[in-house]
């Protein structure tokens, strides 16, 4: 089992920047998949990264592509979001999760562990 706690969530203006950080413990990190999701009031949880075991190959929502990065450290057992250009449509709780097997992927179901989760908000 591993356990994960995302920090770096706060307030911010239209246009300005972010880094949430995961960080995780527990079982060895880099047996694990990591995806970042978010959870707007009264929406459904939505994907918006993930990034496999060795940060080799990532996925991005169509909505954040270009302005928002997933990475990890496996040394420092951390999966990082940096979101720039930040909109006001970005506001939500952001979670990162974990799965093992076989790869990463952009369905919440399939992730074991989830964090408790951060606070994004964007004014306009």
């Amino acid at each position: 089992q591993v356990q994960l706690v995302e920090s770096g969530g706060g307030s911010v203006q239209a246009g300005g920047s972010l880094r949430l950080s995961c960080a995780a413990s527990g079982r060895t990190f880099s047996n694990y998949h990591m995806g970042w999701f978010r959870q707007a009031p009264g929406k459904e949880r939505e994907f918006v990264a993930a990034i496999v075991w060795s940060g080799g190959t990532t996925y991005y929502a169509d909505s954040v592509k270009g302005r928002f990065t997933i990475s990890r450290d496996n040394a420092k057992n951390t999966v990082y979001l940096q979101m720039n250009n930040l909109k006001p449509e970005d506001t939500a709780v952001y979670s990162c999760a974990a799965r093992v097997f076989p790869t990463a992927t952009t369905r919440p179901t399939q992730y074991s562990y989830w964090g408790q989760g951060t606070q994004v908000t964007v004014s306009s």
